[in-house]
């Protein structure tokens, strides 16, 4: 085994003068990060089904105008299709907010805060866990993948 797959890439190292209370700091906050990105994602899956379910409602008004019921067709067109899912805001707008006011902030303060600690790298916490938790000259326990892996 290659010695250069036994030692993290530099972008994985800690920088000197970063502590491990840095490193753990940094870790959490790196976490919340990851937390809040899984939270956008599911938010992006409520955009997409609502967008959806209110096209198969306007087929389902469609369907019972077919089978002639054109009142219930009526008022399902007037109450439900096209309706806000929050006062004023269909899921788009709800997504662009939350994108603007909570996700890009945080990712800005934490790309700023890693910066300023740790020379911008990331994931210092689970490559030191990596390297405590791997064995260490065992084929398949690398650093890293080699050169063009």
């Amino acid at each position: 085994m290659s010695t250069d797959r036994e030692v993290p890439a530099p972008q994985h190292r800690r920088p000197p003068g970063v502590s491990d209370d840095s490193v753990a700091a940094l870790g959490k906050l790196s976490e919340a990060l990851e937390t809040v990105e899984r939270a956008r994602g599911h938010l992006y899956s409520f955009h997409q089904l609502i967008g959806r379910a209110d096209r198969q409602l306007g087929e389902a008004a469609d369907a019972l105008q077919e089978a002639g019921h054109t009142e219930a067709a009526d008022r399902l067109r007037a109450d439900l299709v096209g309706r806000n899912v929050l006062p004023g805001r269909w899921t788009f707008q709800v997504v662009e907010e939350f994108d603007d006011q909570y996700w890009t902030p945080l990712r800005e303060y934490e790309r700023a805060v890693r910066q300023e600690l740790a020379r911008g790298r990331r994931h210092l916490f689970e490559a030191k866990m990596k390297e405590e938790r791997r064995t260490h000259g065992r084929a398949g326990h690398e650093a890293r993948p080699s050169e063009g892996e």
